[in-house]
C-alpha cells in the first residue's frame, strides 16, 4: 500500500499536473509550470526530464529576445503514439486512427454481417493492420485500441453488460479483440466515450463539469462532475433517452412505454414525420433535411416539438447536477437551431438558475475520435480510465503510457 508521502505516488500527481497543464493551455517553460502548479523548480526539472525521456514531451525552439534567449517550451509529444477507435453501431463501425490528441490520420468505415460478438471482433481485428498502414507513421507506436458501444459497461471486467441494440449480455468484448491483436483494450458505453473526449480536447476542454448529450440513434447524456466521467454504481448512469415523457406511451427500445427516446430520437422523429407528412419508408434523413432547408411547416412544428421535450427533460438534469456547459452531438446536430433554439427556450423556461451554454458539436469523426480518446486518456490519467485488457503485453508494437 502506497502512503502518502510515497514518493511514486508524488511523483505520479506532479505527473499528471503537468501534462494536464499543457493539454489545458499548449507549450510553457518550466519556469511557467513551476509558477502556474505551485509545484517547486526543481520537480518540475525532474518530472519533465522523465518525459522528454519517455517520448510524451518535447521541448521548442527558443526565442530570442531583446533581454537575450528566452527559456525553452515544453510541449506534449502528440506524435509519439498512435490510437485506434472503433464505434459500433448496429450493421457497421465507424473507425480512425489518430495520434495521441485524437487528430485523425486515416480513417474507414467496416459492415458487419451479423451481430454476433465473434465476427464484429474478427472484423475489427482484421481492420487493425490496414489502418495503421494508413496512418503512414511507421515511427510511431500503436498505444492501444478503444471501442465504443451503446450500452451498460462494466468497468472491472471491460465487458458489454447490455446493449438492446446488439442484443448482447455479458460480452467481453475487450478481452475477446485484445487476445487477437496483442495490444490494449478499453470499452466503453459509446456517449461516455464522445464525453471523454470532449473532455480532453474537445469543447469541454476548460471545464470540469459538464453534460453532454447525444441525440442520434437514441438519446443519451453523459456527465463529467469535478473532472471525473461519472458511471453511476452499475455503469448504466446517463441513459436520458430512458427518461419518462408520457406514461403508456410509444414502446421503447428497451421494452417499457413512454421513453423520451420513443419520442425524439432520429429514428423516431423520422417515423412521426413520415406519418405526418404521408411519406413512404424510402424517405430518409436526407429528405427530411431537404424539407427542413425548405422550412416546410411540419418537420419545423415537429423539431420544435421535439426541442422543447427535450429541453424539459434536460433542464430536471441541469437542475441536479449543475453543468458549465452542454455540448451536444449526434446526428440531430444536423437539425441546426430549428432544434436548438427551442431547446433553449425551454431550458430557460424550466431550470431554476440561467441555464448553461449548449454548444453543437459539428467537427466530423468525432464518435469514432471518443473510441480513441479511451487510449489516449490513460497519458492523462484522470483516474476515470475505462475498462481495459491486454495491458500486460507490450507486443505489436504497444506503447505502454505511464499512469
Amino acid at each position: 500500500m502506497k502512503l502518502k508521502g510515497d514518493q511514486s505516488t508524488s511523483r505520479a500527481m506532479n505527473r499528471r499536473l503537468i501534462l494536464n497543464l499543457l493539454r489545458q493551455e499548449g507549450p510553457k517553460s518550466r519556469a511557467e509550470i513551476a509558477t502556474t502548479t505551485g509545484l517547486s523548480p526543481a520537480a518540475v526539472t525532474f518530472v519533465i526530464g522523465d518525459l522528454i525521456e519517455e517520448g510524451h514531451v518535447c521541448e521548442g525552439k527558443a526565442v530570442a529576445g531583446l533581454s537575450g534567449r528566452r527559456p525553452i517550451p515544453v510541449d506534449i509529444n502528440y506524435a509519439n503514439g498512435l490510437a485506434i477507435g472503433f464505434k459500433l453501431m448496429v450493421g457497421a463501425a465507424e473507425c480512425v486512427v489518430t495520434d495521441l490528441a485524437t487528430d485523425p490520420l486515416a480513417s474507414i468505415r467496416l459492415t458487419f454481417s451479423s451481430r454476433d460478438p465473434a465476427h464484429v471482433v474478427e472484423t475489427l481485428a482484421a481492420s487493425v493492420p490496414d489502418l495503421l498502414q494508413s496512418a503512414n507513421r511507421p515511427s510511431a507506436r500503436l498505444a492501444g485500441i478503444g471501442v465504443s458501444v451503446p450500452g451498460v459497461i462494466d468497468n472491472d471486467q471491460a465487458a458489454c453488460v447490455r446493449s438492446h441494440r446488439f442484443n448482447w449480455d455479458n460480452v467481453p468484448l475487450a478481452r475477446m479483440l485484445a487476445e487477437k491483436v496483442k495490444v490494449p483494450v478499453w470499452l466503453e458505453d459509446d456517449t461516455n466515450a464522445y464525453a471523454v473526449a470532449q473532455q480532453l480536447f474537445g469543447l469541454g476542454r476548460q471545464h470540469r463539469n459538464m453534460a453532454v448529450l447525444a441525440i442520434g440513434v437514441g438519446i443519451s447524456c453523459a456527465l463529467i462532475i469535478d473532472g471525473k466521467l461519472y458511471r453511476g454504481a452499475n455503469g448504466a448512469a446517463g441513459k436520458f433517452g430512458h427518461t419518462l415523457l408520457e406514461e403508456d406511451g410509444r414502446l421503447c427500445e428497451c421494452g417499457k412505454r413512454g421513453c423520451l427516446m420513443a419520442y425524439y430520437s432520429e429514428p423516431s422523429l423520422l417515423k412521426t414525420w413520415r406519418k405526418e407528412t404521408g411519406r413512404d419508408d424510402t424517405s430518409g434523413l436526407a429528405a427530411m433535411l431537404d424539407a427542413l432547408e425548405n422550412q416546410e411547416p411540419a418537420i419545423v412544428a415537429l423539431l420544435g416539438q421535439a426541442g422543447s421535450g427535450i429541453g424539459k427533460s434536460l433542464a430536471n438534469l441541469v437542475n441536479i447536477t449543475d453543468p458549465q456547459v452542454i455540448v451536444v452531438g449526434g446526428e440531430a446536430v444536423s437539425f441546426g437551431e430549428t432544434l436548438f433554439g427551442p431547446l433553449r427556450a425551454s431550458l430557460l423556461k424550466h431550470t431554476f438558475r440561467a441555464p448553461p451554454p449548449l454548444l453543437p458539436d459539428w467537427e466530423d469523426n468525432s464518435w469514432a475520435r471518443g473510441a480513441a480518446a479511451l487510449v489516449t486518456q490513460k497519458l492523462f490519467d484522470f483516474e476515470t480510465s475505462s475498462g481495459t485488457v491486454g495491458k500486460a503485453e507490450p507486443t505489436a508494437g504497444a506503447l505502454l503510457l505511464n499512469s
